[in-house]
């Protein structure tokens, strides 16, 4: 589900949605039509964070922000929500900098550049989401225990990986590379290592299932191997090719979130801080 070589990929459309606010915010939404992760990240936010936002003003810390998708999202979702953003990539920030410029005049969200080893915030947070982050860290359990200690008592931690079934989409195709510090995360594995780092667990479930694997293939993979191989001349190609192709794979995402995935290509998991 994440073996692909995104990384250079979202570069390039960085480049060029970073000149347009449209563009971008088209971006953020093709994103969270496209994306299943996005699809249980927002369903679970609105669970937990409803009532929360009921009570007033409240924080959330997103580390490793990325593109700023989710804080879109949540910004949007909640009145009384404020957000401290950071990553480690600094031209990631500083486009969301510019896109989110009225909010960060308001007080609602701050984007700072940050090691998640190396975050030191005590009793901060009600809320801290952090998506297909930890997968990339040698060292995850440091900064789970780094979060632990970030969050309040009683606040929510929510993040999404890869799981260990992850590495059956490579199929041996040279396109997709192992950008990770390891394959993926299993229910016991996550949920061990959550709780070493103080955590309660709350609710662990893989995504990305047999419905969600077949449409993460057909509107992500091969578009994206196509735009690796031919580039440019595939965008006519995808235009036709997502007409049929879109509808079915929507319906395959609505329910893979609805089923109880015995396996899939990615696992979210949901702690909460005693």
């Amino acid at each position: 589900m994440s073996r692909i070589a995104y990384d250079p990929v979202k570069d390039r459309f960085a480049q060029i949605i970073r000149r347009f606010r449209f563009l971008r915010t088209l971006f953020y939404k093709i994103l969270d039509l496209f994306f299943l992760r996005s699809w249980y990240i927002r369903k679970i936010l609105r669970k937990y964070g409803s009532d929360r936002d009921a009570q007033g003003e409240w924080s959330l810390l997103d580390a490793g922000s990325g593109f700023g998708q989710y804080d879109r999202f949540i910004l949007q979702e909640f009145n009384n929500v404020n957000i401290q953003a950071v990553d480690v990539k600094s031209d990631y920030l500083e486009d969301s900098r510019s896109y989110f410029e009225r909010e960060i005049e308001a007080g609602r969200i701050t984007f700072n550049q940050k090691d998640l080893l190396e975050i030191d915030y005590e009793d901060m947070f009600d809320f801290v989401i952090c998506v297909d982050v930890l997968e990339h860290i040698e060292e995850d359990e440091k900064v789970m225990q780094n979060i632990n200690r970030s969050l309040q008592s009683g606040g929510y931690f929510l993040m999404h990986s890869p799981s260990i079934y992850s590495e059956e989409d490579a199929d041996g195709d040279e396109s997709f590379v192992d950008e990770h510090a390891r394959p993926g995360y299993s229910k016991r594995d996550i949920s061990e290592k959550l709780q070493n780092s103080g955590f309660t667990v709350l609710d662990v479930a893989y995504t990305y299932g047999k419905n969600g694997h077949l449409a993460w293939e057909l509107i992500i993979k091969y578009p994206m191997l196509w735009l690796t191989k031919i580039k440019l001349w595939a965008l006519p190609i995808m235009a036709v090719y997502y007409i049929p192709v879109l509808p079915l794979s929507l319906l395959l995402m609505a329910l893979d979130v609805r089923d109880d995935n015995e396996r899939g290509a990615g696992i979210y998991a949901l702690a909460q801080k005693q």
